[in-house]
């Protein structure tokens, strides 16, 4: 990886006031209870629904799968469908938006060109978009745009592709430095100095360091600590994977879902209330029905990835991160008996997370309808992202 020292910006775009700045406005006696309004009306997420727009479900979907879910071809259909929610939103102009900002972003980071376009293919803009439909809010939804990046490429430059720079040796140490990138530590006196410049050579690191910053404008503490530490239980699944991977040992499948339990789309899910402007509070988010249903949703999602990435794993020397694959080795299967055990596996996630869901609707916090509402949503956009990205749809094919 080459080592640029370009220090990442914020988002392009518009910005709040910085912070105790009064917005303009009338001034004298009374100024403050003329300002109010536009004060609480600054602080509410840009689509405030009724609590009972919380309960309700999205449009019912075009096949047998009831309110809000649909069972799905996926692929070149040839295998049985998957049961999801379905999408609530699709906005291109709006994914070009963030897309735009993404790349701005990106580029500020010290993206090559070369880069530049990797990350436009990779349509994280798209994503955010589809997953986060309960905002329209371009630099609430680059929050998720940038830490998905971030994510991808310490995966890529980190873990998985030795083309990127990925070594499993260095792995564990350079994921303690992200979660200083991520979490800064106080300062040490004179050892202070090293750590801040490598963390300012290292692409990654600037851009972990950077979306965190921009979290920070969105979220509350507590918030931002969540994520942090969703990141990290992610990266201590990675070297899991790097140290069967340095062996050449293939782990049991059921040990691969115990890994990618934290190492799923749980973590960008982590970001739902975030990005719709509100928070669920702390002993609700890990309330343990609510956590069941947070891991529910993140690993039916993760085995959608899984699902569409089976021919591009398969090429791997030691393909220790497909669940297809893993099944496949336990039971001497062929590929396609595999792909149906982690299809009913997919589908028995999605209806045991829709199960919670109704049983979660009687505790009276809208907050907690709307994060279950999000995790829903996320997995329909998510499953929608996959069906239409070229990557995926070409790896899916079998192409």
């Amino acid at each position: 990886m080459e080592a640029t020292h370009h220090r990442c910006s914020g988002a392009r775009g518009p910005s709040a006031p910085p912070a105790g700045t009064v917005p303009p406005g009338p001034a004298g006696p009374g100024a403050a209870a003329a300002l109010l309004p536009s004060l609480i009306a600054a602080a509410r997420p840009s689509r405030e629904p009724s609590y009972g727009d919380l309960l309700a479900g999205p449009p019912p979907g075009p096949a047998r799968g009831g309110p809000g879910y649909a069972e799905r071809a996926w692929g070149d259909g040839s295998h049985s469908p998957l049961y999801c929610p379905v999408p609530e939103r699709t906005d291109d102009a709006l994914a070009g938006e963030v897309d735009a900002r993404l790349i701005s972003w990106a580029r500020d980071c010290g993206f090559a060109d070369h880069e530049l376009d990797a990350l436009t293919g990779a349509a994280f803009g798209r994503l955010v978009t589809l997953a986060h439909p309960d905002t329209d809010d371009p630099d609430a939804l680059l929050v998720a745009a940038q830490l998905n990046a971030g994510w991808w490429a310490a995966d890529d430059y980190y873990a998985d592709d030795t083309a990127l720079g990925a070594v499993p040796a260095r792995l564990p140490a350079r994921l303690a430095l992200a979660m200083s990138a991520m979490d800064p530590v106080p300062p040490a006196g004179e050892f202070t100095p090293p750590l801040t410049e490598a963390l300012r050579d290292d692409l990654v690191l600037r851009m972990l360091g950077s979306a965190v910053g921009h979290l920070r404008r969105h979220a509350t503490d507590a918030q931002v600590q969540r994520v942090c530490y969703s990141t990290f239980a992610m990266f201590v699944s990675w070297t899991a994977y790097a140290a069967w991977r340095e062996t050449g040992e293939h782990p049991p499948a059921w040990e691969y879902l115990a890994a990618r339990q934290h190492d799923s789309f749980y973590t960008s899910m982590t970001l739902v209330d975030v990005v719709g402007g509100y928070e669920l509070p702390p002993h609700l988010f890990y309330d343990p029905r609510v956590r069941r249903a947070a891991f529910r949703a993140g690993t039916a999602s993760v085995i959608v990835n899984d699902l569409h990435s089976v021919a591009k794993d398969a090429a791997d020397e030691n393909p220790v991160c497909n669940l297809v694959l893993l099944i496949a080795a336990d039971r001497d299967a062929s590929v396609e008996e595999a792909t149906e055990i982690t299809v009913a596996l997919h589908n028995d996630l999605v209806r045991d997370f829709e199960a919670g869901h109704r049983e979660l609707a009687a505790v009276p916090s809208p907050e907690l309808q709307r994060f279950l509402r999000g995790l829903r949503a996320w997995m329909g956009g998510g499953f929608e992202w996959h069906a239409t990205n070229p990557r995926y749809a070409a790896e899916a094919d079998g192409q």
